[in-house]
């Protein structure tokens, strides 16, 4: 589904990503671990084209994408949850998941309804759909970022920390709702994720970076988190 082959990327003359190379099968979820500041943010957005890519290739359903903008790899079947999540905080429940259906095609968005499969996943903001987003707690609001990006529909969703500064109740509840995800919608996914044991509930394979360098992948069913703990303290 999603390859990238010797990607590299900048930030001005300072290079962020070196000829990284990854995979995403139909359907799979892969984490991608790593320090802080070691590009795992900066590689989302290049995925999602919101980051120019200096080098390589970027395939997605078989098709390149490398210099496609972000709103046609959008409708392309890919979306991005961003760290933060990147709500609007003044408008509604309801209003920010219908901007989400912008990212599904040409047309207007005033006349698409909200796919049922958003509110079923989400039953909670079924009830709070008129409630402004600024006013939701955080774990309410890291539900609608990512309801706002399943209402376009994608095949490939891209989760940056969703578990960040969430109760351990909501993240159980998210874990949940993601492998519904996987299991009912068929969509793959990318997470970039600090906490071991949510990304090891979630994935089947992992990558290590460094140093914006792919340095070790694996399947998560065969090699455990304390495998890999060592590499995310260099």
């Amino acid at each position: 589904m999603l390859k990238l082959e010797q990607v590299g990327a900048t930030y001005g003359l300072s290079p962020v990503l070196r000829e990284l190379n990854l995979e995403i099968n139909s359907g799979e979820a892969v984490t991608l671990l790593g320090r802080n500041g070691v590009g795992k943010t900066t590689l989302l957005r290049t995925i999602a084209g919101l980051h120019p890519a200096t080098s390589g290739r970027i395939i997605f359903e078989g098709q390149e994408i490398t210099r496609i903008p972000a709103h046609q790899r959008a409708r392309s079947g890919i979306a991005l949850v961003p760290q933060g999540r990147g709500i609007f905080p003044h408008l509604t429940v309801e209003q920010n998941l219908i901007l989400g259906l912008s990212a599904a095609s040409n047309k207007a968005t005033g006349s698409k309804q909200i796919p049922a499969h958003v509110y079923q996943l989400f039953p909670a903001l079924a009830k709070l759909r008129g409630r402004k987003g600024g006013v939701l707690s955080g774990g309410e609001q890291q539900q609608l970022a990512i309801a706002r990006a399943l209402a376009a529909s994608p095949t490939l969703l891209l989760l940056d920390e969703p578990t960040e500064g969430i109760q351990p109740s909501i993240v159980q509840d998210i874990g949940t709702v993601l492998a519904r995800i996987r299991a009912e919608l068929k969509v793959a996914i990318l997470l970039v994720e600090q906490y071991l044991r949510f990304a090891w509930s979630i994935a089947d394979r992992y990558y290590v970076m460094q140093r914006g360098r792919i340095v070790k992948h694996g399947d998560t069913k065969s090699d455990s988190p304390n495998t890999i703990a060592h590499l995310l303290s260099i």
